[in-house]
């Protein structure tokens, strides 16, 4: 199986380039998207007006230094946390959101790349220990460490973490926030390893990294695991976030994200973004995907681009209810911009 530009994988190197890939062997070559959109089903998006120099200075002045090569980030409320992933042993950083003040860098499991918040914790999976740790969100005490095979990016059903696992036959497992104990295994039904997850709130949708052709998303219920369906996407597809009404995939060999209908998992539009898109998060209004050449930001309602913003080797992302926040794993740092 190939291997992506990671979310997560099973890490050997002592350094993770934005070009060299993982899974035991060092430099593999990153999965190129195709040189145009042709055959993909994509729509090209609207080009925005120019926009100005003034807002994307500000977003690249406006930063907060964390670890080496952070990429999963999570809000917990009041904190942004990082998970640092060529730091060793692996750390997580905790900065204070309204401000972007440092607050604290705290030892978690080697190679760290998925965050999550589960309402009262932070959760941190631990690529190369084959393990997911629990801290404390006060101090950042480590609660708990439980064993999970290659865990890539995470989410929380409100009661449950859904941890992603990256093999052959991808799957997804399911523990108890509260304690860490084990509920199931669950297969995904789609071709490729697991890669991220997020959830609607009765179910949990999972990307299937396929490495060749399209790729697929998941859905399972979330009381069972049970498979609702399984739905085509485009090729290689990684981040997914869910806005309320419908479910978006960065779609990383497509140059593409895809809305699909959570009701029915119905692909209502395949939208158009710069290259080798990565993350993507909601703010109540827009789309914003990260990626190796640009942060994209889209209009929900219609995929429309609304600005690109010249930062590259972007992963994760997240909204914090004021400003969305983007780790940028080339200058070890976050990015802090109001939509």
């Amino acid at each position: 199986m190939s291997t992506p530009l990671l979310m997560g994988a099973t890490v050997i190197l002592a350094v993770l380039t934005w070009d060299g890939l993982i899974h035991g062997r060092a430099q593999d070559s990153l999965i190129r998207p195709p040189q145009s959109n042709a055959g993909t089903g994509a729509t090209p998006a609207r080009m925005p007006k120019a926009s100005s120099q003034k807002r994307h200075r500000a977003l690249l002045e406006n930063t907060v230094p964390v670890g080496s090569q952070p990429y999963g980030v999570a809000f917990d409320g009041k904190n942004i946390w990082a998970a640092n992933f060529a730091d060793f042993p692996g750390t997580v950083t905790k900065v204070r959101a309204r401000d972007g003040e440092v607050l604290g860098t705290f030892k978690v499991g080697k190679r760290p790349l998925g965050v999550t918040f589960d309402g009262t914790d932070i959760w941190v999976s631990n690529n190369f220990d084959n393990t997911v740790t629990k801290l404390r969100i006060s101090d950042g005490t480590t609660l708990g460490t439980f064993s999970v095979r290659s865990p890539w990016w995470m989410a929380c059903d409100g009661n449950n973490i859904w941890v992603p696992t990256y093999t052959e036959n991808g799957t997804v497992t399911k523990l108890r926030a509260s304690d860490g104990s084990n509920l199931g295994t669950f297969a995904t039904g789609g071709v490729g390893g697991a890669m991220a997850v997020a959830s609607d709130g009765a179910n949990v949708w999972v990307t299937n990294f396929t490495g060749a052709g399209d790729g697929t998303v998941s859905k399972l219920r979330a009381s069972d695991g049970q498979i609702v369906g399984v739905y085509t996407v485009g090729p290689n597809p990684l981040g997914v976030t869910f806005d309320g009404v419908y479910v978006w995939v960065a779609n990383r060999a497509g140059a593409s994200v895809s809305k699909l209908r959570a009701s029915d998992g119905k692909v209502m539009g395949t939208f158009t973004v710069p290259p080798e898109p990565y993350g993507v998060a909601y703010d109540g209004k827009h789309i914003w995907v990260t990626g190796a050449l640009a942060l994209t930001e889209l209009r929900a309602t219609d995929g429309a681009i609304l600005a690109k913003y010249p930062i590259g080797n972007t992963a994760g992302v997240v909204f914090d209810g004021t400003n969305v926040w983007v780790a940028d794993t080339f200058h070890n740092q976050l990015h802090r911009k109001s939509p």
